[in-house]
């Protein structure tokens, strides 16, 4: 990956239904040559898809909350993190150093509903207890990490 691929990722995770044409425009090449460094980029498993970002208030999921899983002493973490992918609630899941295994976001409509999805994370074969800190607000999320242009690196 060199200095042109890092660009084109960075302008895709700004928009990623950003035309080639203008890809191009953006990086200094031909639509066809960043049609073709793309398809590269997803072959190789960097590019990993593509999707829609949505204010969750506005579909109805107006309580997040940040919960980490704590642990039985004999827990699989495999098959903690299996069950924990079956929760539709459960939007992001992280593996984690400390006493906790696994740091979730979970998104649900009301409070009754996350005491509801406490209840079933709680009830998860390896998962001793959890600790649950509900967001109040989002400042932001999921930007793009440009560090590597700030500082002008390049692992190439």
């Amino acid at each position: 990956m060199d200095t042109v691929d890092r660009r084109i990722i960075a302008a895709l995770r700004t928009n990623g239904r950003v035309t080639y044409a203008d890809l191009g425009r953006q990086v200094g090449l031909s639509a066809s040559a960043v049609h073709e460094r793309v398809g590269k980029l997803e072959a190789a498993g960097v590019i990993t898809g593509y999707h829609a970002m949505v204010d969750p208030r506005a579909v109805g999921l107006d309580v997040t909350a940040l919960v980490s899983i704590h642990p039985t002493d004999t827990a699989d973490d495999e098959d903690v993190a299996d069950a924990l992918a079956e929760l539709n609630e459960v939007e992001s899941c992280y593996r984690v150093a400390g006493d906790e295994s696994f740091v979730v976001k979970v998104r649900v409509a009301t409070v009754d509903d996350l005491e509801r999805s406490l209840s079933r994370l709680r009830r998860i074969k390896g998962v001793a207890r959890t600790r649950s800190t509900v967001v109040l607000s989002t400042r932001f999320e999921g930007r793009p990490n440009t560090l590597d242009e700030e500082r002008g690196t390049h692992a190439e």
